[in-house]
């Protein structure tokens, strides 16, 4: 059998994928919005602080009248962190202030409690020593003025972002739409996890593991299936998945020489590419185009299934998302390895203490808890054959 190339069949998926990144707009609420993109720079449509207020608990008070401190001073009301407007400070006299609360008009500056101390009458404070105008005044529109932005465009929202947008007032941002995906699990094999198992029945640990990694990408799915080995239920699940909106579709199974393979026997007809790819695990893959929509299939195995989201799809899905790509590293191997000439290996395994690649568990793609255990994959190039200890290899961390 004929087997293309890994770079060359990763080139071919980013290209079938590059449409996906000119995303349409949508607003979402500001609750919502978490880990979207923003389509556009968002201004603010108030002043941050929107009124001069307090940045200590103390007293309000004008700066002029402290040369002499200590100077004593009539305490004639209060301003709380609450609703409403002070009055004016008249001259000669201190308001009691709360941090965050309005400073009254005609007061320049605050005094923090411990640099006061009690007057010798009820209603007094003894402020201690001089300050200047501003001292402790937060200013309205020192954070941001209205009109200014408080978020640029293409940022991807973290909470500080939602923070900030709240506090400007604003109840909506206008984000890019996420990647709309469809998980389509073949086999008449699986079942639910969590059911009962039959004789010759496996769990559908590929629909959870696909479903999860396409979140973890920063797309959304909008349909998940799972199918039995029957072409036209195949084909009615592909339908509804392209109605709900899809465009993308990710399948597991069915794409090998054997007897049985659904999604082999519908799309090959349609003009898709069923092939196997120089790697290991996860050789067999398919690409085709759907009713309009871009289809990957992945091999059934949980480990093939997964290793081939992450190389192939994953790094499409991260760019468009705004993520960071995978992390890589070059390290020395704790332990030799031997691979299969002419095939790219994905060793899975994790790094030691000292900063060694050790591999977990072996080569298969059944191996779903050594994948589980793991932290990166080992590169292996299709020329070698055998590393010893010590010898640098590539890592792709999960």
């Amino acid at each position: 059998m004929t087997r293309i190339p890994f770079d060359e069949h990763a080139r071919f998926v980013r290209s079938l994928l590059a449409s996906l990144g000119a995303r349409p707009t949508e607003r979402v609420a500001v609750a919502d919005a978490l880990g979207r993109l923003t389509a556009s720079p968002v201004e603010s449509p108030i002043d941050l602080p929107p009124f001069r207020n307090a940045q200590m608990d103390g007293f309000a008070v004008r700066a002029s009248e402290l040369a002499g401190a200590p100077v004593e001073l009539p305490v004639v009301g209060e301003s709380a962190a609450a609703p409403g407007t002070p009055a004016p400070l008249a001259a000669g006299t201190a308001v009691r202030i709360m941090t965050g609360a309005p400073v009254p008009d005609g007061a320049d500056a605050v005094v923090p409690v411990e640099d006061t101390e009690p007057g010798a009458e009820p209603d007094r404070v003894r402020v201690l020593r001089a300050r200047t105008a501003g001292e402790y005044v937060r200013e309205a529109g020192s954070d941001l003025a209205a009109g200014d932005d408080v978020l640029p465009a293409g940022i991807r929202l973290a909470p500080r972002h939602l923070a900030a947008a709240a506090a400007s007032g604003l109840t909506e941002l206008l984000v890019r739409e996420r990647v709309r995906v469809a998980v389509i699990s073949t086999g008449s094999e699986l079942v639910e996890p969590g059911a009962p198992l039959g004789p010759g029945e496996l769990p559908d640990a590929n629909g959870v593991a696909l479903r999860s990694a396409v979140a973890a990408c920063g797309a959304v799915v909008v349909h998940a299936g799972r199918v039995r080995d029957d072409v036209e239920r195949l084909r009615a699940e592909l339908d509804t998945a392209v109605d709900a909106g899809a465009e993308l579709i990710l399948t597991s199974g069915g794409i090998s020489q054997g007897a049985y393979e659904v999604v082999r026997e519908l799309v090959e007809p349609l003009g898709a590419w069923v092939g196997s790819v120089a790697m290991q695990p996860g050789g067999p893959q398919a690409t085709a185009v759907y009713r309009g929509v871009p289809l990957i299939g992945f091999p059934g195995n949980p480990v093939s299934a997964q290793l081939s989201f992450a190389l192939f799809v994953a790094p499409s899905l991260r760019a468009i998302a705004g993520l960071p790509a995978a992390p890589t590293e070059r390290m020395p191997l704790a332990e030799p390895v031997r691979s299969v000439p002419g095939k790219r290996q994905f060793l899975r395994g994790r790094r030691t203490d000292g900063g060694l690649a050790l591999a977990v568990g072996g080569p298969g793609s059944h191996l779903v808890a050594s994948l589980a255990a793991s932290e990166l994959l080992i590169v292996i190039p299709e020329t070698v054959e055998a590393l010893a200890a010590g010898d640098e290899v590539d890592t792709v961390f999960l």
